[in-house]
């Protein structure tokens, strides 16, 4: 373990968070969780994280953890499989990634002593659909809804490089686990006998394991020399 850092973390109450937190915690870190579900939070992590209230777009009480801070983390947004992609349900899953990262880059903008790195959310859907071949980090975007909701929500939090905030975007693949995230949403077909494969079935599936990425993230919080773009993906994907 390394030293100990004081971590603001947003967006932590989800599939990534339930495992992000207590691994923080238990790394000797000082924890404080952004949240808009108060008892949920204190239920859930109850001495190992500082509960902070905020509502994910205004500025608040809350700005005072980001001014000190050593890291920032920001997963927070609209989980993408709430529900069907209505235009409103499209305009609030971007909304919500793009007010919360502006509320953090507005306060880190604000704080006297800056944190020295923010942790950012994305998602390999940056790259748009792609038929065949390898992707890395210098690829060009695509022209789907995904590709514009990264697009955006990196744009947002590289706001803060400007003020010298090291910034890492994580171009994340879909992450599997026990207990949560996609794999419990893509088991119901199939718990109720009626599973079998996506459209063709032949399209590629990126993915990562929730303990991978949590590892991805330990790294780039504390690896000063790592900015910009980091794809998050197992080695191979499968169909």
């Amino acid at each position: 373990m390394g030293l100990a850092m004081k971590v603001v973390v947003a967006g932590g109450s989800g599939f990534i968070g339930s495992a992000l937190i207590p691994k923080l915690h238990a790394d000797g870190h000082d924890v404080i969780l952004l949240t808009r579900n108060l008892d949920a939070a204190r239920f859930r992590f109850g001495v190992r994280a500082k509960i902070e209230p905020w509502d994910g777009k205004n500025e608040g009480p809350w700005e005072i953890h980001i001014d000190g801070a050593d890291a920032v983390i920001n997963f927070a947004g609209e989980p993408l499989d709430a529900r069907r992609w209505s235009a409103r349900q499209q305009e609030r899953i971007i909304s919500s990634r793009v007010n919360a990262t502006l509320a953090i880059v507005n306060a880190m903008k604000k704080a006297q002593r800056k944190p020295s790195v923010l942790v950012n959310a994305s998602g390999v859907g940056y790259y748009g659909s792609v038929e065949s071949g390898d992707v890395s980090e210098e690829a060009p975007k695509g022209n789907d809804f995904l590709s514009l909701v990264t697009h955006q929500w990196e744009t947002t939090a590289r706001g803060a490089e400007s003020f010298g905030v090291r910034t890492v975007l994580l171009r994340t693949a879909v992450v599997l686990g026990d207990n949560g995230g996609a794999l419990r949403k893509l088991l119901v077909p199939f718990r109720l006998f009626v599973g079998g494969p996506l459209g063709s079935g032949r399209q590629r599936f990126p993915w990562v394991h929730r303990d991978d990425l949590l590892g991805v993230i330990l790294f780039a919080m504390t690896n000063p020399a790592l900015a910009g773009p980091v794809n998050v993906v197992a080695p191979e994907s499968v169909t």
